[in-house]
């Protein structure tokens, strides 16, 4: 055999591989896009109506791109988070739209996080010793569990804080204070997102204990600085002079942080084949 037939060989092998991760990556990619465009779909163009039957009411689903359940959404968040007095505007007549766009996609990624999870745990399983792939799969449901909590604490406790507090700067003014309707979503989005992934402090701290690439020791020992860092961003993200809504989050925080702890420090570190 001569040395070319031996080239063309060896990149053969090569390859291949290469090639099968590739198009594997691009079917489980696909599917994810599916999940969120049918997602997005069903937010976009239905709407729910209540309906009584035999004196029960039921919530039932109607096409309708207006009044669609992504405008739906947004109503019961001007609802929970917003002073009284705030209003929300439109500047051009497409925000509206792009809102409600926004709205139903970004819905329709937090629908789609436990299969966004699961796609990747498979395809990162053929490096991964059974043991781990058990391990992460079983942290599938607390992980998207502590994504809900966080956000709807962000949604409940931290936003309509914070809304308030900035609401007090304009009424020393003696102005009126309006938001666009896509800066109030950008502005909900973003702190139910931030949240959603804080909260998954214990998870991160336990995960990286068990793999062992850190100690349960680290943690119990570096337990201070990570309180003043706490304090620190709870101050910069919430400038009350009362330093409650600092506390609000630091305190949330240093709890998930114990708990992540003691998580870790009741398990062992492993990288055997099961």
């Amino acid at each position: 055999m001569c040395i070319r037939d031996r080239f063309h060989i060896v990149i053969n092998e090569q390859t291949k591989p290469i090639i099968e991760h590739v198009g594997e990556l691009r079917n489980r990619f696909i599917r994810i896009m599916i999940s969120i465009l049918v997602c997005t779909f069903i937010l976009f163009a239905l709407s729910t109506r209540d309906i009584t039957i035999d004196g029960r009411d039921f919530l039932i689903p109607y096409p309708n791109i207006y009044n669609n359940i992504a405008s739906q959404i947004i109503t019961i968040l001007q609802e929970i988070v917003l002073p009284e007095y705030v209003r929300v505007i439109l500047t051009t007549p497409g925000q509206a739209l792009s809102a409600q766009i926004y709205v139903s996609i970004m819905c329709g990624i937090v629908i789609s996080i436990p299969l966004i999870l699961w796609e990747i745990i498979g395809f990162v399983k053929p490096g991964l010793y059974k043991n781990e792939i058990k391990l992460l799969r079983n942290l599938l449901v607390p992980s998207s569990v502590l994504f809900f909590v966080g956000a709807v604490f962000a949604l409940f406790v931290m936003i309509p804080m914070t809304m308030e507090f900035l609401y007090k700067y304009g009424v020393a003014l003696e102005a009126e204070t309006y938001i666009t309707i896509n800066e109030f979503v950008s502005f909900i989005v973003f702190f139910m997102m931030a949240f959603g992934l804080a909260f998954q402090l214990p998870i991160v701290m336990w995960l990286t204990t068990r793999l062992g690439f850190i100690k349960s020791t680290f943690w119990r020992d570096n337990w201070r600085y990570t309180l003043v860092f706490l304090v620190a961003i709870g101050a910069v993200i919430t400038p009350d002079a009362s330093g409650i809504t600092m506390w609000l989050i630091t305190i949330p925080m240093m709890l998930l942080y114990f708990i992540g702890y003691l998580a870790s420090r009741n398990t062992k570190s492993t990288r055997t084949k099961s």
